[in-house]
């Protein structure tokens, strides 16, 4: 468990101005491509260094280098994303309670140790990805957190079906959504709770997850211990930390996290041009298809006239990979990748491809098609609120 202080000290939340200024000059720190683009690397309790946007609530980025250590994303390199600043710092493993409740016949409250020992339990594979992943480099600028490509992250999580547990309660006769809370709570009572929800199909599919492990090991606390909701292949908006309370409704919920934030454009791109208004909007939902490069960055130097294996990592919605292409030339000419080994379809696969480049600077691009054809743009897609931005990834390398 956690305490007030380790928090703190973590977190590196000093009161004296001097004490600040001397802290901040001994902070390491990362300088991402875009305006404004420095930030601290720090060690938040149960994490390595991380890049830290804010401090409260915690919003951490993992740097992007660690993407390239293999598929899954250790724990203590996983972005942190709250939108509350008051998050528990202390939280008693034995009196804690998920309660079902709302539009049910039997309410629970079901501790623990109850849904690690009462319930079959289940694993799956997937991508965490924030809705604003690679905000900072959308132009013009949007507002909201300026993230660059490390707000996203691949788990193999384990825990109960939703399904479960909504059998167990028993829905009742026109029950529409179930909405979730979790134990962070608003600062100002003029903040609206953090409350989602999810349609009563695609609540009960049997893949959206009361999770509580994270890679074979209990959930970090900065990622929702003692349980949280796992998604797949939605983005992690939906994804509830230090879940408390499940509650089956009969209509369609209208709190201000789904009727009035994390909304799109309803049109096949979910984009429209800057300065335009957005004239109708759906809440945000399925991850866009995605890759990577992650073993070269912009300006990387390599061997001329030798053999480099490039690496990177693709993902989507939950259709699957079917392939990703690769080019050399600045987009002339594609090259299908090789892909490595299938760990399901909501998780990143990664790719491989050998290349041999003359000497001289090459602009490298990637994109990834998913089973059902959708692929990456070559431009971004702009929208005002800086959300999904799945634009083919580039980078100048210099053969020498």
């Amino acid at each position: 468990m956690m305490d007030r202080r380790s928090l703190i000290l973590g977190g590196a939340a000093l009161s004296s101005s001097t004490a600040l200024k001397a802290f901040a000059l001994a902070e390491p720190t990362v300088d991402l491509p875009f305006a404004n683009g420095d930030r601290p690397l720090v060690a938040y309790p149960g994490k390595r260094p991380l890049i830290r946007l804010t401090s409260r609530p915690p919003q951490l980025e993992t740097p992007f280098h660690v993407f390239d250590e293999g598929p899954l994303t250790p724990n203590d390199a996983f972005f942190v994303r709250y939108h509350l600043a008051d998050i528990p710092l202390s939280i008693d493993p034995d009196t804690y309670r998920l309660s079902v409740g709302g539009k049910v016949e039997r309410p629970q409250s079901i501790s623990l140790q109850e849904l690690k020992s009462a319930f079959e339990p289940v694993e799956i594979v997937a991508v965490a990805q924030c809705s604003g992943n690679s905000r900072g480099f959308f132009d013009p600028r949007v507002g909201g957190g300026q993230l660059a490509n490390g707000a996203m992250g691949n788990a193999r999580w384990r825990g109960v079906p939703l399904k479960a547990l909504l059998e167990k309660a028993g829905m009742q006769a026109g029950a529409r959504q179930v909405t979730f809370n979790g134990l962070d709570q608003p600062v100002s009572p003029q903040t609206p709770d953090f409350v989602k929800a999810l349609d009563i199909d695609h609540a009960r599919d049997g893949e959206v997850m009361v999770a509580y492990e994270m890679n074979g090991q209990e959930l970090p606390w900065l990622n929702g211990y003692p349980v949280r909701l796992i998604v797949p292949g939605y983005y992690a908006t939906y994804w509830v930390k230090h879940l408390s309370e499940i509650r089956v409704v009969d209509e369609v919920w209208d709190g201000f996290w789904m009727k009035t934030a994390y909304r799109i454009a309803d049109n096949d791109c979910a984009c429209t041009e800057p300065g335009q208004a957005v004239r109708s909007s759906v809440p945000i939902k399925r991850l866009n298809v995605r890759s990577f490069m992650t073993n070269l960055s912009h300006g990387a130097r390599i061997k001329a006239h030798t053999e480099t294996l490039v690496r990177g990592i693709a993902f989507d919605g939950g259709y699957g990979i079917a392939a990703v292409l690769f080019s050399s030339d600045g987009g002339r000419s594609w090259m299908e990748t090789k892909l490595g080994k299938d760990l399901g379809r909501y998780s990143f696969r990664e790719w491989t491809i050998p290349v041999r480049l003359e000497k001289g600077e090459h602009e490298l691009k990637v994109c990834a098609i998913n089973r059902i054809g959708q692929t990456q743009p070559l431009s971004s897609l702009w929208n005002p609120q800086g959300y999904m931005r799945n634009s083919v990834e580039s980078a100048r390398v210099i053969a020498q």
